[in-house]
Formats: structure tokens, C-alpha cells, sequence
């Protein structure tokens, strides 16, 4: 059971519209990835917008007299969790989508409650796999063979690009339950553990970013300003609102996020970089958040409220 955040700390902002917000600055994340990997190789893409985003979360933390966190064990979980949602699935996201389009890749996020899910019944020995939890996880699965289109085959480039996605969301899937039992009921603001952990992040890709090498190409305004919104929302803001939102609504809604993310990631990677969307891969991301909604019981109370309200109004039925 998630803990509240600490009175002090709460924030002002419903939950559900930190919700919507992130969804669309985390939807926008994949557009603007790649404008930064015109001139950046995809470790460089990572650094550069954790440095960002570190920096705006720092900004915030001295502007508002937030107070980073002050424990050793709390950074060591910090790090941790920097490792899992920042550093490895940001280069891994970075790299795939060096080899596929940003809407394919926004749409595998979509995986992330699945993965969020399989850690859980891992990790937690009180979570049962239900009936409802294997086959939501069965029915994701083939949700992301239909995205990736199996049956066509494809080639050794799109196979590695997917295959780095899929590494990032389960990352994710890791991640979430982590920060669940060991970050969610910290009496720490979500800005200061946000701040931390991006800070963590930066530091980890530094010596990699300096080692990639020299820039790929000339800079020009979309790259830089795709990095600066990538860092100051997509890394900065982003992670605050996702902390209110985990200490909030929990981790598993949380991680729902992702329910959302690919509407924004198809619509602006059609409408600004001209991408494509063939027709299974909407389709597979639908049969993907079925997966997700069937995990969570989500139909099966669909399916009882309607019943329900069939029952009440049977005997209205019968006496006309």
C-alpha cells in the first residue's frame, strides 16, 4: 500500500490533471528524441537532456527552498531507480528509435503496466496471479506481436530498434514497483526526490557522453529546442508529477500513463516529422492497453456494472 505524501509536501495540482500532463509531455518525448539524435548519438541524446532536466529540477528546488534529500539510503534508492527509469531506458529508447519511427516506439511504451505487472507478481510474494492478471499478460503479448508486425518480418536494423525498446519499458516495469517500496512513502517533497534521482542520472551518462565522440551534424534550432523541452519537461517536470502521481493514485496507475503516451506520440510524430502509421500498430496497441485493462480487472468490472444495472431493470422490463 502506497503511503500519502507528506502533508507539508502536497501537492496543490489534482493528480489526474499532473496525469494528462504527463502523458503529453512523455508522448512529445519520442518527437523530440528525435530531433536531438540529428546531431547527438543516442547516449549523448540521454545525458544531455538528464543534464537539462537536473538543471530545471535544481532551479526549482533553490527558487522554492526544497531540500534535497538528506539521507544516504535514500540517495542509494536514488540511484537505483535514476539506473532504471533514466540512464539505461533513455539510451535504449534513443537507440531504437535510430532504427525505428518515434511512433512505433511510443507505442511499445504502451507495454510498461505489463511489465510493471510481471515485475510485481515477481516481487511481491502477496500478489496472486490471477486469472485476470495471466490473461491480460497473455493478451499484451500478442498485442506487441501485432504492433511489430511478425507475420511481415523485418529486417536486422528494425529487430534491434524494437528489441531496445522493449529493454527500456521493462526498466520501467522494474522500476515502478521499486519506487513503490522504497520511495513512495518518504516524507521527501516529489521535486526533491525527482531532482536527486535525475541528478543520479546525469552523473552515471557523463564520462559516456564526453566518450561518444565529436556531433553528427550541424546545429541547427529544431535539435536544440527538441533537447531543451526533452530536458526541462520530458526529465524535469515530468518526474515530479509522476512522484505526486505514484504517492497519489499508486504505482499501478501510475504506470498507466502509458495509456495515454501513444495518442500524443502518433499525432506529432505524423504531424511533424511526417512519419507513417501502418494500420497494425494502432491496432496492436489497442490489443496492448486490452492486455493492461484485463490485468487490472478492469473488464471484468466493466462487464459486472453492466450487468448489474441489467438486473436492475429487468423487473421495469417484465412489468411492461
Amino acid at each position: 500500500m502506497t503511503t500519502p505524501a507528506h502533508p507539508a509536501h502536497a501537492s496543490r495540482l489534482p493528480w489526474q490533471v499532473s496525469f494528462l500532463v504527463l502523458a503529453a509531455t512523455w508522448g512529445c518525448s519520442f518527437w523530440w528524441m528525435k530531433l536531438g539524435l540529428e546531431v547527438l548519438a543516442p547516449v549523448q541524446v540521454a545525458f544531455v537532456r538528464l543534464a537539462i532536466g537536473a538543471a530545471a529540477l535544481l532551479l526549482i528546488c533553490a527558487v522554492t527552498g526544497v531540500r534535497l534529500p538528506r539521507r544516504l539510503s535514500t540517495w542509494r534508492h536514488l540511484f537505483v531507480v535514476a539506473m532504471l527509469v533514466n540512464s539505461i531506458p533513455f539510451t535504449l529508447f534513443a537507440y531504437g528509435e535510430t532504427h525505428i519511427a518515434s511512433v512505433l516506439a511510443g507505442i511499445i511504451n504502451a507495454a510498461t503496466p505489463l511489465t510493471t505487472l510481471a515485475v510485481i507478481l515477481l516481487a511481491f510474494p502477496e500478489e496472486k496471479p490471477t486469472a485476470d492478471r495471466v490473461v491480460g499478460l497473455l493478451v499484451g503479448f500478442l498485442g506487441i506481436l501485432v504492433v511489430v508486425g511478425v507475420w511481415e518480418g523485418l529486417g536486422s536494423g528494425e529487430w534491434t530498434g524494437i528489441a531496445a525498446c522493449l529493454g527500456a519499458v521493462t526498466c520501467y516495469g522494474i522500476a515502478f514497483p521499486y519506487t513503490r517500496r522504497h520511495l513512495a512513502g518518504l516524507p521527501e517533497s516529489g521535486v526533491s526526490l525527482a531532482a536527486g534521482q535525475v541528478t543520479c542520472g546525469a552523473l552515471v551518462l557523463l564520462p559516456l557522453g564526453v566518450l561518444a565522440g565529436p556531433l553528427h551534424g550541424t546545429i541547427t534550432l529544431e535539435p536544440v529546442l527538441g533537447m531543451l523541452c526533452l530536458g526541462a519537461l520530458g526529465s524535469g517536470i515530468a518526474f515530479a508529477l509522476n512522484y505526486q502521481i505514484v504517492r497519489a493514485a499508486g504505482p499501478s496507475t501510475a504506470s498507466t500513463v502509458t495509456y495515454l503516451t501513444p495518442l500524443f506520440a502518433i499525432a506529432v510524430g505524423v504531424a511533424f516529422l511526417g512519419e507513417t502509421v501502418v494500420w497494425h500498430e494502432p491496432l496492436g496497441g489497442l490489443v496492448v492497453l486490452l492486455g493492461v485493462a484485463i490485468s487490472q480487472g478492469r473488464v471484468r468490472g466493466a462487464v459486472g456494472a453492466v450487468t448489474r444495472r441489467m438486473r436492475g431493470t429487468a423487473p421495469e422490463i417484465a412489468a411492461d
